[in-house]
Formats: structure tokens, sequence, C-alpha cells
């Protein structure tokens, strides 16, 4: 098997503000979270999140959160970035009932994957709609951070 190579393309912090609690779906409890801003930095792009992004949340009869997110990312010069993702969070009940209090966690004990996708009109930027992108996550007090990669 061929290995698998990444480089690092930035962090982001999210502030998800109200949850909206929709309720049983057919693939589990649905959980809508309002992305209120944020912020990304790397060394190729670095910008703020603007407000209006969502993940769309369905938890598991396990306990696992499948995420379902759409964000605009507009970097330092001006332009915009439509980012999605879909990934997953599971971890013990205990650090799962302590992620939902709000109490913080230690990432080694959350898996918190993401798979990345980009798209965008401008030039500068139009390399982000050829790649793939994997994310790492944990969750602090504050909002997910993820360290964002593009995939080779």
């Amino acid at each position: 098997m061929a290995e698998i190579k990444t480089k690092p393309l930035f962090t982001i912090r999210l502030q998800v503000g109200e949850m909206q609690p929709v309720g049983a779906a057919p693939g589990g409890n649905r959980i809508v979270g309002v992305v209120g801003g944020g912020t990304f930095e790397g060394d190729r792009l670095k910008g703020t999140v603007l407000s209006g992004g969502s993940d769309w949340i369905i938890v598991g009869a396990d306990g696992a959160f499948t995420l379902d997110v759409r964000l605009v990312l507009k970097t330092d010069d001006g332009a915009l970035i439509g980012m999605t993702y879909k990934g997953i969070r599971h971890g013990s009940p205990e650090v799962l009932a302590k992620v939902a209090k709000g109490e913080p966690v230690d990432p080694s004990q959350l898996y918190f994957r993401t798979a990345v996708f980009f798209e965008t009109a401008s030039e500068k930027y139009g390399w982000l709609n050829r790649l793939i992108g994997l994310g790492t996550g944990h969750r602090p007090p504050e909002g997910p951070v993820y360290d964002v990669f593009e995939l080779l």
C-alpha cells in the first residue's frame, strides 16, 4: 500500500453559538449548531470564519456525533472560500459528558476526524478547489479547534 502523506494547511477555531435541537430523526438525534464566527491561520492562508455557518449533527444510538458542516472563510486579503466537511466525534460516555458540560478534555481521549473540501472563485486560492483536506479536532470549552491538512 502507498503511504498517505499530508501537508499542514491551517488551524481553524470556531465559535459555536446556539444549538438548535431538532429531535429524533431517522438516523438519530438531530442537533444544529450555529457557527457565529472564528479564525483560521496557516502558512498559505489565514483569515476569519464568517457568521452563519452551521453543523448539522446526528447523535447516534452509540453516542457518536456525525458532523456535516458548511462554512464561509474570508482570507485576510478578502477572498471568500466555501469550506465543507463531514466527520465523526466519539469517545467514552464519561468524556462525552464532560464535552457536553463544556469541560476541557484531553484531545487523545476523543476521536475527532473530518474530511474537508473547499470551493472558491479566487484565482489566488483556486488550488484549494483541487484538494482533499483531512482534519483532526479537539473540543475545548470555547468551541471546536481543527488542524487541517492537505492530503498529498
